[in-house]
């Protein structure tokens, strides 16, 4: 019975001297001499059980047995082949995917303006996006479930992730043309504490860092509509439900077609950041990186 060969170099040998059909050649393509060739050979012969090459005026060939171990060879080092040849794909591009994580105001006004532009430079890379809070982004990091994940900061410390900072983040408070703007200006923390407030549901990383700034000024927001959805926000504020808390740049041009107004407030909230962040230690397949590179290069 033959037995296993661990040595799959012998394989090797054995793959170049069919096709080349001389010890000599074979010698040559891979680099060893012919004494080499002849050993390797006459080791697998053994481990095998058969004879696998016959001597001729003009070289070796196959005997029957070698030509049916040839034929099963052939076929991996074809699938060898294919898999070097898809790796350079996706080294160049030319395939491959690229995983997201996002949550829903970053996914609208940071990731989708890049998404067209790398679709249209890398048609072949297959994109996925998936919706969650930074928390739950940050979870599917670490489960390997995405390779880049797009989070609101500032994001507690944590030894597995790599954070990248990118564009600023200004938090504020709007609301809808019902508003006279008089009722706007120098307005304290304690005095917007007094308004009908709507905000981010509790367990965002946004709502927390407004949290935060709030109760440093000694006041605890109890806001009256809570929603998942920054844009949702300034739709409930342009309807004049109340005062809703977005990201200035979100609604910049609701802000300057008059159909918001910032709320002044005596102590602003100080501004942060979003990052991108990706595993340490894990290198990132070449159609990620790629983007992070496109994404930077546009934002920073």
């Amino acid at each position: 019975m033959a037995r296993p060969v661990q040595n799959l170099e012998l394989y090797r040998v054995f793959y170049y001297t069919a096709i080349t059909g001389s010890l000599t050649k074979a010698a040559d393509e891979l680099f060893i001499t012919q004494p080499a060739v002849t050993h390797s050979i006459k080791q697998l012969e053994e481990r095998l059980g058969g004879r696998l090459f016959l001597r001729t005026s003009k070289g070796v060939k196959l005997t029957l047995e070698g030509e049916a171990l040839f034929h099963y060879i052939d076929q991996a080092y074809q699938l060898i082949r294919n898999g070097e040849r898809k790796m350079a794909e996706m080294h160049e591009l030319q395939d491959g995917e690229v995983r997201i994580g996002a949550g829903d105001t970053l996914c609208k006004h940071l990731l989708l303006p890049h998404l067209g532009s790398y679709h249209k430079a890398y048609p072949a890379i297959r994109v996925h996006v998936t919706n969650r809070t930074t928390p739950e982004t940050v979870a599917l990091l670490k489960e390997g479930k995405i390779d880049i994940g797009i989070i609101n900061l500032p994001f507690a410390a944590d030894k597995q992730v790599n954070v990248l900072e990118t564009i600023d983040l200004h938090d504020c408070f709007v609301a809808g043309e019902s508003y006279r703007e008089p009722e706007l200006n120098a307005i304290s923390w304690e005095e917007l504490a007094e308004r009908p407030l709507m905000m981010l549901e509790r367990g965002s990383s946004t709502r927390a860092y407004v949290d935060e700034v709030a109760m440093k000024h000694g006041v605890r927001l109890k806001p009256e509509v809570e929603l998942g959805s920054l844009d949702l926000l300034a739709d409930f504020a342009k309807a004049g439900l109340g005062i809703a808390c977005v990201v200035r740049r979100f609604v910049a041009s609701d802000i300057a077609a008059g159909m918001l107004h910032e709320v002044n407030l005596s102590h602003p909230i100080p501004p942060r950041k979003a990052g991108i962040v990706t595993l340490k230690d894990t290198p990132l397949p070449a159609a990620a990186d790629r983007f992070i590179h496109m994404l930077t290069e546009e934002t920073l």
